[in-house]
């Protein structure tokens, strides 16, 4: 068994299972923290209790560890926005705390927004247009789900455009920030959703 069998549709037992996860997570501290040419086998060895040939044995190549690990990122990141929706029943509260979850998470970790793009650029050219298709999906998916129950108008095109928006404020606000309440009036245009 190699990294190339290693997908999600290969079961392993739960002790391997587990080892594959330790990698994961050490590959997704290491991202972060160092970005994608600090992510190497040798510093995914380092901060995880596993061997660089324990990595090797579970992924076919970086490429899909770091697919693997970007990919538990951005899930995480849509569970976190989508339990922020869902702390509140009225459709324009869901929209208007999702919204704000989404820059907030940006806010606390400024080196996150600097992942996403750098993930963003190596993908683009080395041709591997999937993941970064499946990433904006995954997050457009969240305002999509918010403004249907809103009724907004042309939900699709919308929760596009304001997924986009919503990267390019949390790039600025590396720079500047911003508190939510200024960046509201500029949502509004873009969903027509009232405060």
């Amino acid at each position: 068994m190699h990294g190339d069998q290693a997908g999600p549709e290969y079961a392993f037992s739960p002790n391997r299972a587990e080892k594959r996860t330790q990698i994961v997570e050490a590959a997704k501290q290491v991202l972060l923290e160092h970005g994608l040419e600090g992510c190497t086998v040798r510093a995914v060895a380092a901060a995880s209790p596993l061997t660089k040939s324990a990595i090797h044995y579970y992924f076919q190549d970086m490429n899909d560890l770091v697919d693997t690990a970007m990919t538990a990122h951005i899930a995480a990141f849509v569970r976190t926005v989508r339990d922020a929706a869902t702390e509140e029943s009225d459709p324009r509260r869901r929209f208007w705390a999702a919204t704000e979850s989404y820059l907030s998470l940006f806010q606390g970790e400024p080196r996150a927004i600097m992942l996403w793009h750098e993930y963003w650029m190596h993908c683009v050219r080395q041709g591997r247009l999937t993941a970064i298709d499946g990433m904006f999906g995954e997050v457009t998916s969240i305002f999509l789900d918010l403004l249907f129950a809103m009724n907004v108008e042309d939900a699709p095109r919308r929760a596009r455009m304001l997924t986009s928006y919503l990267i390019g404020t949390a790039t600025r606000q590396t720079v500047t920030t911003h508190p939510f309440t200024a960046v509201q009036a500029e949502i509004s245009l873009i969903c027509t959703v009232g405060g």
